[in-house]
Order: C-alpha cells, then sequence, then structure tokens
C-alpha cells in the first residue's frame, strides 16, 4: 500500500491561520479519498510559514471495482420506458437480463464500476482542494484564475511503494506537481527531491526547516526556558504567543535582550502587553523582585554574529514602544493626581454604552447604586463597594488603556493604589470585569464581589429591557457569559440572595417596571418574551451538567420554591444528585413512582383529589402499620432538615421510607373492593408523594 506526501509550497502563511489549514487539509483531502472508495492507515498534517503539507500513510492502491444491480421496466414496457432505462445504466439491450418477477418479466442491468488508480483519484481530490481550499483570506496574482492565502510556487505530490516515488500527474493553473521543494527561504534555498515523508522531513531538517509545529513550539519553549534561567530570570509563559510565533518561523533562533533601566518601573503587565502585542516578545520576569527585565525574540536565520544585530535592532524599537507606553503611563498618573479617579471618569459621559442605555456614566450610576444594595448581602461594606462602583471604568479614558484595551481593570488597579484608594477597592477595579469564562478567575474579596455582580447584573437586565437578548448562537454582547459569570460569583462564593431582588433593583435603575398586574411572588424579572430567570436557569443547567449533575435533577430542584436562590438550588440539586446514585435512592424513586401513578390514575378515574389524610385505624395489614409509623418518623425528621436547608439529611430520612414501601406494595392491594380501605389507602399514598414532593419534584426525574 503506497504512501502518499503532499505539500503546497507559497509565500508566508499568515501564523493565526495555519492551524485551521492544516486541518482543513488533512479533512478535505482524506474525506475526497474515502468518497472515492479508496482507504488510508493514518493521516497528518503540517505546516510552516512557507508550506501546507499532508502525510497519508497505508493509502489503498487502487480503489474496488463495484458492482450494481438495478431493477428496470418490465418487458412489455413501452419502447420509451426500456430506451431510457438503457440511456441511464449506459448498457445496450444484450447486456440486460430478463427475470421472472412474479406478474411477469423485468429487465435487471447489471453495471460494472472499475476501479481507479489511487494516482488519479490523489490528482482529482487534490486539485478540488487546492481550487475550493476555505481560507479567511485569498488573493489572485498573475494571469491565473487560482486563489490562494499567498502566492502558490509549487506542488510536491508523490506516491511512494517499495518500488520507489511515483509523481502524481496534476497541473493547477500552470503548476505542475512534482517531487522537489526547497529548505529555508535564506539559509538553504536551493531546490532538492524527495522520496517519501521520511525523507521529505529529514531534508528539510538539514535545510534549515522545522517541519512539525509542535516540534517547533517545544524549540522555542525549551531554548527559551533556558536562555532566562542562564540570566537568573523567569520566562513568562504564554501559550497564544507561543502557537503564533512558531507560525511565523521556520528555523527558530531564540535571542535574549535586556530591559533599559528607566524601563523598569512600568507595570509588568504594561511592558509585557507591549512586546507582546507590538514585537512578539517573550517577557523574562525577575523571581525576586517580580519586575519584568529582559525578553526572548525568536529569530528565523541563524547569523554569524550570533544574533547580535538583530537584539540590537530590536531594542531600537523596543525602547520607542516603551518611551510611548513611559509617556502613558506618566500622564495618566498625572491626571490621577490631580483630578482624581472620578475626574478622569468625567469623560465617560460622552462615551456611548448603548443609545438606548445611555453612556457610560449613566452605566456607572447604575452600577454603583446596585453595588450599595448588593455590598451588604456579600459581606461589603456598602460605601466602599459604591466608592469602587464609581471609578471602576475610569481607566477606560486612560492614554494606556487607549492604547492597549486588554490592560482595562489592571490599568484600573494601579491607579486607584495611586490616587490612594484601599479596603479593596483598588482590586475590585481590577477583577469587577472577572469571570471572564469557565475556568477564569473569581472574585473573592466583598467589594469585588459586589461590584462585579452589580456590574453583570445591569448589563443583563439593561439589555433584556431593550428587548436584545441572545439568538440562537448569536450573543453579540456576551450575555451568556456574563450570567455565568453572576453564577460562578455566587456560587463559589456562598451568596445568600434571590436573583428576582437583585433584577428588580436593577430594572428599576434602567426605567422598565413591573407589569401592574404582575405578582411579586410569580413575577420572573421582566415581562418579556424570554425571562431573565429562566435565561439564568438555562446557564445554570449547563453549569451543573459540567460537573455531572444531569438535567432532570436539576429540572426537579427548579420545580422547588425559592429557585432564583442560585446557591440553595445547586445544594438542592448536589444532595438529591447524590441520593439518586444509591441503591436507596433508586430504589425509593420507583416506589414514589408507583405511588404516583397509582394515586394519579385514581384521582382522574373518581375525580377527587386524595389529600385528606390517612388514618392508621383502617390499616389492615401490619406493613400497611409499618408505613404509617415510618412516614411519621421521615415527616418529623424531614420537615425540621428543610427549614434548616440540610438536604442531605432530608435525603437521608426519605431512604429510611424505601424499606416500608417497598413491604407495603408486596402486601397490600391499593384498589381493594373496600371502598373506606381503598380510600384510605390513596390518602396514605398521597402522604408519600407529599412527603417527598417536599424535597424535591420526583416527577421530573427520569427513570
Amino acid at each position: 500500500m503506497p504512501d502518499l506526501l503532499i505539500e503546497l509550497f507559497s509565500e508566508e502563511i499568515p501564523a493565526r491561520m495555519q492551524a485551521r489549514a492544516r486541518e482543513d487539509l488533512r479533512r478535505l483531502v482524506t474525506d475526497g479519498l474515502v468518497a472515492a472508495g479508496l482507504t488510508y492507515a493514518h493521516a497528518k498534517a503540517f505546516s510552516t510559514p512557507r508550506r501546507l503539507a499532508l502525510a497519508i500513510e497505508g493509502l489503498a492502491a487502487s480503489s474496488p471495482t463495484l458492482r450494481e444491480e438495478r431493477k428496470g421496466p418490465r418487458s412489455d414496457a413501452p419502447e420509451a420506458a426500456i430506451e431510457g432505462f438503457l440511456r441511464s445504466t449506459g448498457l445496450t439491450r444484450d447486456q440486460l437480463e430478463l427475470r421472472d418477477a412474479g406478474k411477469g418479466q423485468v429487465f435487471f442491468a447489471t453495471i460494472t464500476k472499475p476501479g481507479r488508480q489511487a494516482a488519479d483519484i490523489v490528482a482529482e481530490v487534490l486539485e478540488a482542494t487546492v481550487r475550493d481550499f476555505p481560507w479567511p483570506k485569498s488573493m489572485r496574482w498573475g494571469a491565473g484564475s487560482l486563489r490562494w492565502v499567498r502566492p502558490l510556487h509549487s506542488i510536491l505530490c508523490i506516491l511512494t511503494t517499495e518500488a520507489g516515488a511515483e509523481v502524481v500527474p496534476l497541473e493547477i493553473d500552470g503548476i505542475r506537481a512534482g517531487n522537489t521543494t526547497r529548505g529555508h527561504r535564506f539559509m538553504a534555498p536551493d531546490a532538492f527531491t524527495v522520496s517519501s515523508f521520511e525523507d521529505y522531513a529529514g531534508k528539510l531538517k538539514r535545510a534549515k526547516v522545522i517541519l512539525d509545529h509542535e516540534e517547533r513550539e517545544a524549540h522555542i519553549h525549551a531554548d527559551a526556558t533556558n536562555a532566562a534561567f542562564a540570566a537568573g530570570l523567569r520566562l513568562v509563559e504564554d501559550k497564544a504567543l507561543l502557537a503564533e510565533v512558531a507560525g511565523l518561523v521556520e528555523c527558530p533562533v531564540v535571542l535574549t535582550g535586556a530591559i533599559g533601566e528607566e524601563f523598569l518601573g512600568l507595570p509588568p503587565e504594561v511592558l509585557q502587553t507591549s512586546m507582546r502585542e507590538h514585537q512578539k516578545f517573550f517577557s523574562l520576569r525577575n523571581p525576586g523582585t517580580g519586575r519584568i527585565e529582559g525578553f526572548v525574540t525568536v529569530a528565523n536565520r541563524e547569523t554569524a554574529d550570533h544574533g547580535a544585530t538583530i537584539v540590537a535592532g530590536n531594542l531600537k524599537v523596543l525602547s520607542a514602544r516603551l518611551s510611548d507606553a513611559k509617556f502613558f503611563w506618566e500622564n495618566d498618573l498625572r491626571t490621577v493626581k490631580t483630578v482624581g479617579l472620578e475626574g478622569m471618569a468625567e469623560g465617560l459621559k460622552n462615551v456611548t454604552f448603548h443609545n438606548k442605555l445611555g453612556s457610560q456614566a449613566d452605566r456607572v450610576k447604575r452600577i454603583e447604586a446596585l453595588a450599595r444594595e448588593i455590598a451588604p448581602m456579600v459581606g461589603a461594606r456598602p460605601d466602599l463597594a459604591a466608592e469602587a462602583a464609581r471609578i471602576v471604568k475610569a481607566d477606560l479614558q486612560s492614554a494606556m488603556v487607549g492604547e492597549f484595551p486588554e490592560l482595562q481593570g489592571i490599568m484600573g488597579r494601579y491607579y486607584a493604589e495611586a490616587a490612594g484608594h484601599d479596603d479593596g477597592v483598588p482590586e475590585a477595579c481590577e477583577m469587577h470585569y472577572k469571570p471572564l469564562g469557565p475556568s477564569d478567575e473569581v472574585p473573592k474579596h466583598p467589594v469585588s464581589v459586589a461590584v462585579a455582580l452589580a456590574d453583570k447584573i445591569d448589563t443583563l437586565t439593561g439589555f433584556w429591557a431593550i428587548d436584545e437578548k441572545p439568538t440562537g448562537s448569536k450573543d453579540p454582547y456576551a450575555l451568556r457569559r456574563a450570567a455565568l459569570g453572576v453564577i460562578r460569583l455566587v456560587l463559589e462564593n456562598g451568596v445568600r440572595a434571590g436573583l428576582l431582588e437583585w433584577f428588580d433593583k436593577s430594572l428599576k435603575k434602567t426605567g422598565a417596571t413591573r407589569p401592574n398586574n404582575s405578582d411579586a411572588d410569580d413575577y420572573s424579572g421582566l415581562d418579556l418574551d424570554m425571562n431573565l430567570l429562566a435565561f439564568f436557569h438555562d446557564r445554570l443547567k449547563v453549569h451543573l451538567r459540567d460537573e455531572g449533575i444531569r438535567h432532570d435533577v436539576i429540572d426537579a430542584c427548579l420545580a422547588m420554591p425559592a429557585n432564583d436562590d442560585l446557591t440553595l438550588l445547586v445544594k438542592r440539586a448536589e444532595a438529591l444528585a447524590a441520593f439518586l446514585k444509591t441503591d436507596d435512592g433508586e430504589n425509593l424513586l420507583q416506589g414514589f413512582k408507583r405511588a404516583n401513578n397509582i394515586l394519579t390514575q385514581a384521582e382522574e378515574k373518581d375525580g377527587v383529589e386524595y389529600s385528606f389524610g390517612a388514618d392508621a385505624k383502617f390499616a389492615e395489614a401490619p406493613e400497611e402499620t409499618a408505613l404509617f409509623e415510618a412516614l411519621d418518623r421521615a415527616e418529623a425528621a424531614i420537615s425540621p432538615a428543610i427549614e434548616a436547608e440540610d438536604f442531605a439529611a432530608a435525603m437521608g430520612a426519605m431512604a429510611a421510607l424505601r424499606a416500608p414501601i417497598d413491604a407495603f406494595f408486596e402486601a397490600v392491594q391499593v384498589n381493594t373492593e373496600n371502598e373506606i380501605v381503598r380510600r384510605n389507602r390513596l390518602n396514605l399514598l398521597s402522604r408519600i408523594r407529599s412527603i417527598c414532593l417536599s424535597v424535591a419534584d420526583l416527577t421530573r426525574v427520569e427513570g
């Protein structure tokens, strides 16, 4: 079975496009080969700045011969129908076979499709792949019609067997496939031939090209770590930058440099961001001082002076960039010391948050008022929460954040410290945006928690009020992320509060009001098609499902009172999930469902509700008496446990009902002929249902 090697050699492919391009090349080619009848054992794609490559092992030498049997018209059918059948099969009349089909003879055609050689199929599939490749952006060059991300120079396409390598016959817009490629643009630019993937990868390495992007990343990381250690510094990890830089070089050469003394007073995040964004430098931190004191740059070639000229040139550019950053920093500090952060925030009056929700300054006022009300619920001082809320957006007016928007919040903390704020206010400036995702850090300081909650709830209620809710996969204002942020803030800080109360307070500040005919107990935040509490419940289901709690268990708890208290809700769900994983829980659930089914059917048949209290004096069997006693004990234990929110204890008390319920159903016929006994037993089942439903709505649990 031959191995296939493909290389598409071009001008530089943008680093951000390479990962997707590798996957697209592998997918398009392998899918095309399989669709044409070729099987393969393994496929892997590679990329460097100037090439996409695909190596396929164990490719079938040809597609199989296929035989298809097709039923046609009856032998006495009109001639036109028979002629149409012949045209569709490509056969002649004498190649058809007549068979008895029960109601007369019918024509049958046997169509044989001979297999095709792998080379022919590869040529066809590769041409389609190249012409229809899904680049985010592509270009045409010269007089041809072919589009590629950058001008495509050559195509290498060979099939290798024990007998040697065969070039696949293929030509696309004047580019004829061959068995040659080139190495590094500067250090090994000459063409060379290859005969297999091993030969290709080995010769590329000798020609100063590391083909595998993962190997280039590992090479850069190892050399950078070692260089940092030799300088007494520590590499600041940055996986995204590492992947990007590996996509910029074919022969990575790690070089280090020191940051000028005049810039070492800049915040570490400023140095790191400036170097990463402007020059793709890695930062080196002094583990003793915490300062960023050096950098790593990755060149794409070896030089006679071991990179000294490259480092010197980069230092000139870096000094200019850091001089700008230093100017922004010092200018912002002067502003803060002159007018304070609240003075800096004055400019937010002229910054529109949303045309229906006012300016950023309007939003800050809403966040301040809401943070003051939330503060006591999270253990924060209201005045401190309000103070933090007034300045958390001030850094949006700073020159530094204007240059580096990703530093918003971080710079707010530095400016708040410089302005003399303390008691958790600077931390709130940095942390109020968080968490930004399911794995992001969650604020823990009470002031940060209060402001972060106020910020996100204002966003959610505001956009709900103007009917800008997420639809399908579209969520332009990141409202799903905001809701998940509220959920994580509440749960991970053990906050006990009802979301509806927060929604109401926030909603009033947006100018929206509760409908006149709504009831405080059943109103769920906004009188809109999709209410905000239901949206939170949907987000909570996703969050808890990721933690292993089934959707039906969550639904059973959502149906209980106070379902806007997320901490209480999750506490109940976790206890129920754990209970249902036990034998007692599973069997009790079956007993409950049996009791509920019998009771529901009887109530529908009789047109009455059996909920008037069973009397033990009508019990006839000892198992019936035992169930009465067990229900009394369970009720006495469950009620105080639920009152104390000890759901584990409530579930434990409920588990004690398993054996008595099982014994009752084994020994007793509920729908007996004695009507008094029957009604009493149905009322007894009602007690079972009532006690079980006091813990969670088990009717919603599957199984």
